[in-house]
């Protein structure tokens, strides 16, 4: 049976490649999604690293979510 949350955990992991290569190509709309992307990718990240219980990746997560959250906000 597949594993849901190493799913997210994948997920998470290529939202955050996909902020790094909207930042390096230079596409339109550039910083506020790149900020989407880090979030959300987060986000799945965070979930996958309190499934196996990973609290130096946990706090990591939660410390690049609260940075991303707040780059969008101050953009908006």
């Amino acid at each position: 049976m597949i594993d849901i949350i190493l799913i997210l955990g994948g997920i998470g992991l290529i939202l955050i490649i996909l902020g790094v290569i909207v930042k390096r190509r230079g596409f339109k709309e550039t910083r506020r999604n790149q900020d989407l992307y880090y979030i959300f990718g987060g986000i799945f990240l965070l979930i996958y690293s309190i499934s196996i219980k990973n609290y130096i990746f946990i706090v990591l997560q939660l410390l690049f979510i609260l940075a991303a959250l707040w780059d969008y906000k101050k953009r908006k």
